[in-house]
């Protein structure tokens, strides 16, 4: 059995004393979690140090929304592997849409991401995902197959184990759409496929690979029901504790 993991995505969303008042609202209502599920927070850089000191001794794990690949140096604005470390954090958003539409950034540099977050012990959150015009091109399976094929190359056996890949239909991110469970497990089911051909069975059937898009207290039990939909990575259900602890319970 696969762990299920739950993520918050906090996006450019929480000030310090918000970030404090958020998670304050998430642990008191985090009540007998199951060992087999995880829960994450990712917020802003500015409240990673602050997020880490109070989460100490609960089960939320904390993780960043985005990295360089270099270890330091005239690189304005940029945050390295290291620096997220000290602050806390164990995993790192890696690829999402956003960074990928907003800013551009390519599988070349996305895989560059993933392999220095992998060597500096920080575990990436992989996201991949179709826009609505691929979707309706009937394209979804080539473009993910890329997006899996180009973000893990180079990435040995061993390094697989401690990646979680997050299936985000662009479409149905921020927009209230929510690909229907059985779309979202086709697509879950192809990437453990493309996975058990890149590596092994026994790698793809290890792996974490979670669901994104407007998921909600509503959809997640039916999403989470799903053979290989193993948990959430969450956006804006997030920013709010009862909301996204209606999205843990299920799990």
């Amino acid at each position: 059995m696969r762990n299920k993991v739950i993520a918050g995505n906090w996006k450019m969303n929480k000030n310090i004393p918000e970030t404090a008042e958020l998670i304050s609202g998430i642990k008191a209502g985090l009540k007998d979690v199951p060992a087999n599920v995880e829960v994450i927070i990712c917020p802003p850089f500015t409240s990673l140090e602050t997020a880490s000191t109070l989460i100490k001794g609960t089960v939320i794990k904390l993780g960043a929304q985005n990295m360089y690949f270099e270890e330091s140096g005239a690189f304005t604005a940029e945050i390295s592997a290291d620096m997220l470390k000290s602050a806390g954090s164990e995993y790192v958003i890696l690829g999402h849409s956003e960074r990928r539409v907003i800013f551009k950034e390519s599988n070349e540099l996305i895989n560059k991401k993933i392999q220095k977050a992998l060597a500096s012990d920080l575990k990436p959150i992989f996201c991949v995902g179709e826009s609505l015009e691929e979707r309706e091109s009937d394209i979804t399976k080539k473009v993910i197959e890329t997006q899996v094929t180009e973000g893990l190359a180079g990435v040995p056996a061993e390094g697989i184990a401690n990646i979680i890949i997050a299936y985000e239909p662009v479409w149905a991110i921020g927009t209230g759409k929510t690909a229907s469970p059985a779309q979202a497990e086709e697509v879950h089911a192809f990437i453990r496929g493309l996975v058990a051909k890149l590596y092994s069975q026994a790698v793809a059937d290890k792996l974490i690979i979670q669901y994104g898009g407007s998921v909600k207290p509503d959809n997640a039990k039916e999403l989470l029901g799903q053979a290989d939909i193993d948990g959430a990575l969450v956006g804006g259900a997030c920013l709010k504790a009862d909301q996204f602890l209606g999205i843990i319970k299920p799990a």
